[in-house]
């Protein structure tokens, strides 16, 4: 049965079920042999073939952050493009804007932003659509962004293998912990230190929310088999996607979950688990066990954190180990941020 169906109850807010998104995707008509990978759980762009290069596509919207929402719209979808080993190029930016809202200002803050954050990519802004509208009470960006790679660097984001290593670097939750310290502000003054507020609402720019270098020096040092950026449902969803949709299972270790400070106060605070708050700035990987030195080294030089969480397993499901005790890690239905907003 499905795990809805239309006239039980309206969907919560955050992603579909995976189950409900499954059986939909499989209802998509055609083919067409250039197409490398399509659309499916735990793939986040497709890949396209051009022959001499891969087209690597990526669509995302950001609709839980309102500041910065130009910075934040290109580096979400160039991180799902760096993840497949390929560098960003080119992007499409469709703004919808509230009516009685919108002046001139505004929309050229958001353009200043989505150029900023290109130029720091090296990619380019080609197009997309601007329109104010009586339909959105607040500004909301739609981006796509197209990549490109050589067919013997591409990481498919099913690539997964039982033995490898999982890293993750920066920390757990870059980009909820700068959401809760900008949106959900007036909950946390008082009981998280001004200081701490303050620099957490920094995290969009510092450690920031791109992983695009993190991708880059990763292929660079060692042999990476699959990446994926947690977004919506953390970095507990992000796992499970990945080892999903390459058929395995993992094993984490809890105590090696680099939860940031701030993180772990604002969660403690406004009762939410770190593990299912959105969570762009950090990459997840899938290694081989032979190359984690090396890789993590060269991170390391580079100026990026980085922890070996766990390691893939055959089969299993997700399972935490913490002080000898092992449960299920399951995904999220929906983001911690989306519960704490809805």
């Amino acid at each position: 049965m499905n795990a809805q169906t239309p006239g039980d109850s309206f969907y919560a807010v955050g992603k579909l079920p995976h189950a409900d998104l499954l059986e939909l995707l499989h209802t998509a008509t055609g083919s067409d042999p250039r197409v490398i990978m399509g659309p499916g759980l735990g793939h986040d762009a497709s890949v396209i073939d051009f022959g001499e290069r891969l087209l690597v596509a990526k669509s995302d919207p950001i609709t839980f952050a309102t500041g910065e929402i130009g910075w934040y719209v290109v580096n979400v979808n160039a991180n799902d493009v760096a993840c497949l080993g390929a560098a960003p190029r080119w992007f499409v930016a469709t703004l919808l804007l509230p009516a009685g809202k919108t002046d001139y200002d505004l929309v050229a803050d958001i353009f200043a932003q989505i150029n900023a954050a290109c130029a720091a990519l090296g990619c380019v802004l080609v197009g997309g659509h601007t329109e104010v509208t009586y339909r959105v009470d607040r500004p909301l960006v739609v981006g796509t962004m197209i990549g490109e790679v050589a067919p013997g660097r591409l990481v498919r984001s099913d690539g997964a293998r039982p033995g490898d290593l999982l890293l993750l670097t920066k920390g757990i939750a870059v980009e909820g912990t700068a959401i809760l310290a900008r949106e959900a502000r007036e909950r946390l003054v008082g009981k998280a230190p001004a200081a701490m507020l303050e620099r957490a609402a920094g995290f969009l720019h510092d450690p920031g929310i791109s992983v695009v270098q993190d991708a880059a020096i990763m292929v660079a040092a060692g042999e990476v088999h699959a990446m994926h950026d947690p977004t919506e449902g953390g970095v507990a969803t992000g796992i499970w996607e990945m080892v999903t949709a390459a058929g395995c299972g993992a094993t984490i270790a809890a105590g090696a979950l680099p939860i940031l400070e701030e993180t772990r106060l604002f969660c403690e605070v406004l009762d939410l688990d770190p593990l299912g708050l959105i969570a762009s700035g950090s990459l997840l990987a899938s290694i081989r066990p032979e190359d984690g030195p090396t890789i993590c080294a060269a991170l390391e030089r580079a100026g990026i954190p980085v922890s070996i969480i766990g390691e893939v397993a055959g089969a299993g499901g997700v399972v935490l180990e913490e002080r000898q005790e092992k449960r299920r890690l399951e995904p999220f239905p929906r983001d911690e941020i989306a519960r704490l907003f809805e």
